[in-house]
């Protein structure tokens, strides 16, 4: 899988946070025209997005596509709307299995473009508890302040 680089259109970085991702997929996304020209702006908002898995599919929740003002006059944009996940057989039943099963989540972690299409990386996640939150905030914040102390000599 190709990591998403320079192509990026979002990351969601709360989805780092809030989870423990274990593993990571990739996903087309059935968009209409306009969401295509947003996505291309920029203009998208996934960081309370998540993936539903129902009768076979899966739907991408929550995220946020803000239309351009430009956009047609015979066309209501609807922001919020669920979009449909593009994803093989196997990896559905795979990803609704340890959904029911184990008390898994899917979450996006980033969009970006892989030629010319909008991709979503998915990740199967564990959620964590408040004081894993806690211990990560305190790394990182005990990496910075080492890394001030080293440039300092």
């Amino acid at each position: 899988m190709s990591k998403p680089g320079q192509n990026t259109i979002a990351l969601n970085k709360r989805a780092r946070f809030d989870y423990h991702i274990e593993e990571r997929l990739e996903a087309g996304v059935a968009l209409e025209g306009w969401e295509v020209k947003s996505l291309r702006e920029g203009r998208v908002e996934f960081s309370d997005s998540y993936v539903f898995i129902r009768n076979g599919e899966a739907f991408l929740v929550g995220t946020q596509i803000n239309p351009l003002p430009t956009v047609s006059t015979h066309i209501t944009p609807e922001p919020m709307r669920s979009r449909k996940l593009l994803l093989h057989r196997r990896e559905l039943e795979r990803l609704g299995a340890l959904v029911d099963r184990k008390g898994k989540t899917v979450v996006p972690t980033a969009m970006y473009w892989l030629r010319g299409k909008v991709k979503v990386e998915v990740g199967i996640a564990q959620g964590k508890k408040q004081h894993d939150k806690r211990k990560v905030q305190k790394d990182r914040d005990w990496g910075r302040q080492k890394a001030r102390i080293m440039k300092r000599g």
